[in-house]
């Protein structure tokens, strides 16, 4: 009889989803004590938690597993905080894009927004709602810091895993602002926005998660390189995907409108490869529609159709599906037990082939 894997995917998600819940409820008890009118932080924030598909946290457990690491309570602690660095990320994104919805349900700042309206209150009912999600947002990196630091790992474990951390979300903020960087630049650049996918999302979403789950198993240099081999071109292979889907996708899969990156105006590597490759009519029109947030339907079906016609989806779809091999191909060449082996193939698989 085959045994049973150490940590399969529903065990994961479920104690990922208990941790965030008793966190949660400790913070709302906290913030109770200073103020009912506080209640909005935890209760969306619940809500924002409760949705996800944990890769963050899955890919930090398989880099601890994968690293020799044994216990398994304390790093699926480590792992769920991840998902309030995520939160955090998200939170302060939809206030930069300026976007509606997040996971079918009205963004942190919308939310904020409308209840100041609905309670009639003085000021600017939209700068409200931005304040108080950014605020909302720092209090989730905040609690990131205590989850990772109060998940039962001793201060060997933990001092090995912060220097990763703190490099982690470095990176990423890094990223944002070169992000923000090639909006107001207006894009156009392939390289430019080949490093915001590396910075902004890559590394930590797959790389950093596996390196914070190796060092905490107290991982050498060799694993932490084979971390790397395997889960940076599968990171970028990952945001690639996601920025394909922020323009093709289907709403009901991504849980924001059709399109909406065209109406945000990202300048991903999509965009960047299509301006690069249209023709003179073409790029007027790209650049005419971008980040036009009144764009109809039908407008994005035709931005759309000029992205395909420049070959710049069919040239990304081929980067996707490059990176991906890349990274199954160390992954066959690491030194990893069948366990670790076969969930790091199928983290890949989900990372990366999610549905138009």
């Amino acid at each position: 009889m085959t045994p049973e894997p150490r940590l399969t995917a529903q065990r994961l998600r479920t104690s990922v989803q208990e941790t965030l819940d008793e966190f949660l409820a400790e913070q709302a008890q906290i913030l109770s004590d200073i103020s009912p009118d506080l209640a909005p932080f935890t209760e969306w924030l619940g809500e924002l938690l409760a949705g996800g598909k944990r890769l963050r946290p899955a890919f930090c457990m398989w880099g601890y597993l994968g690293a020799g690491g044994q216990d398994i309570e304390p790093a699926l602690r480590a792992a769920a905080s991840l998902e309030l660095l995520q939160a955090c990320a998200l939170v302060h994104d939809d206030v930069m894009d300026d976007s509606d919805m997040r996971r079918g349900k009205p963004a942190a700042h919308r939310r904020f927004a409308t209840a100041h309206r609905g309670e009639g209150w003085a000021g600017d009912a939209e700068r409200f709602g931005e304040s108080s999600a950014i605020l909302l947002g720092d209090l989730c990196l905040s609690w990131a810091d205590e989850m990772l630091l109060r998940c039962g790992f001793g201060p060997d474990e933990l001092g090995r895993a912060k220097g990763v951390y703190d490099r982690m979300r470095t990176e990423l903020m890094a990223g944002q602002f070169l992000d923000l960087l090639e909006q107001a630049r207006g894009g156009g650049s392939v390289e430019r926005a080949l490093l915001v996918v590396r910075y902004k999302s890559a590394k930590y979403t797959i790389e950093r998660p596996l390196h914070l789950g190796a060092a905490l198993a107290g991982a050498d240099s060799h694993v932490m390189e084979t971390m790397s081999d395997y889960g940076l071109p599968l990171g970028e292979a990952f945001q690639l995907r996601d920025d394909v889907l922020g323009v093709f996708g289907d709403p009901a899969e991504t849980g924001k409108p059709a399109g909406d990156d065209l109406r945000e105006g990202k300048r991903t590597l999509l965009v960047a490869t299509a301006v690069q490759r249209a023709s003179k009519e073409q790029a007027f029109h790209l650049r005419e529609g971008l980040g036009d947030p009144h764009l109809t339907a039908q407008a994005i079906d035709e931005l759309r159709k000029i992205i395909i016609a420049t070959g710049a989806l069919d040239e990304v779809e081929f980067l996707i599906s490059e990176r991906t091999d890349q990274a199954l191909a160390a992954l066959a060449a690491a030194e990893l037990d069948a366990d670790a082996r076969t969930a790091l193939s199928e983290l890949a698989v989900a990372a990366t082939a999610r549905s138009l």
